[in-house]
């Protein structure tokens, strides 16, 4: 993706090399969802599986486009296939190129802290030793087990990767570094999503530890304040901050709604072809 992002788009070459990597990303979705079974996470394991279809229909967009030319929404929501060239790109929009370049950019940010263990460690722990001033703030008796550990009661929550929100923060980033917007824009988008995710995300780890700290719904307190209270908490955080972050940067809007037209256009032609055959 992000080979696919710096080649110009005047080159074929551009939309392979992007389809290819949404290929690649379509197979590490698709044995996520053994993982999210195994801790009984039932629902990211139906969100995985549809991010999986989801980077596999884009990947073969992009191979279409290779062969035929990129995918275009002109004004009036028609989709046209354009030649490999700059012009008409005024009144149009290269939707599978942008998409590509989001995705590139929030693996740039999110790629470090999962594969490099002194970036993962750093954040990790600092999510850790936060979580655990502010329960001691509110006089709350947890304390550090091991250093990404948080005991409370005798029950133990571990601190992963996942719980620092630097996922949603790449998603972020990399969707508003992929639009062209002024600079002030730009930067108010990002303060009205990243440094948010991040304090929301640390309410979230204190709201599970105290849960099943004090196991306030019963056995399965963790599951229940994890996988299902506190998931739903971020789903409704971040549809807040989405649409705050489409109003400051309606370009965003633009690349989304462009989005949808390709994917159910696609779709659809795909669901009428076995009718066609």
């Amino acid at each position: 993706m992000v080979a696919s992002s710096v080649i110009p788009r005047t080159s074929r070459v551009r939309k392979l090399v992007g389809g290819i990597g949404w290929g690649v990303f379509s197979i590490h979705w698709s044995y996520q969802p053994l993982h999210y079974l195994e801790i009984m996470d039932y629902a990211n394991v139906l969100l995985t599986i549809v991010v999986a279809l989801f980077c596999l229909l884009v990947a073969y967009i992009m191979f279409l486009e290779y062969r035929k030319g990129p995918l275009r929404i002109i004004n009036n929501r028609e989709v046209l296939h354009s030649k490999f060239s700059s012009q008409g790109e005024a009144d149009s929009l290269d939707i599978t190129s942008m998409l590509t370049s989001a995705s590139a950019l929030g693996a740039l940010v999110y790629f470090p802290f999962a594969n490099f263990a002194f970036l993962n460690t750093w954040i990790i722990g600092g999510v850790t030793s936060q979580v655990l001033w502010v329960l001691h703030y509110l006089e709350i008796p947890a304390y550090m087990k091991a250093w990404n550990m948080i005991s409370l009661n005798g029950y133990t929550v571990e601190i992963i990767l996942a719980c620092t929100a630097i996922e949603s923060i790449a998603l972020f980033m990399g969707l508003i570094g992929a639009v062209r917007a002024p600079l002030s824009r730009l930067v108010m988008a990002f303060i009205v999503s990243v440094p948010v995710i991040y304090v929301l995300n640390l309410i979230r780890d204190i709201f599970v530890v105290v849960a099943y700290g004090e196991q306030w719904f019963g056995a399965d307190s963790f599951i229940i304040a994890h996988n299902y209270i506190a998931k739903a908490g971020s789903g409704i955080a971040l549809f807040i901050i989405s649409y705050a972050v489409l109003r400051i940067l309606p370009e965003l809007f633009g690349m989304i709604d462009g989005l949808w037209v390709i994917l159910s256009k696609e779709l659809k032609s795909l669901l009428r072809r076995p009718e066609g055959d």
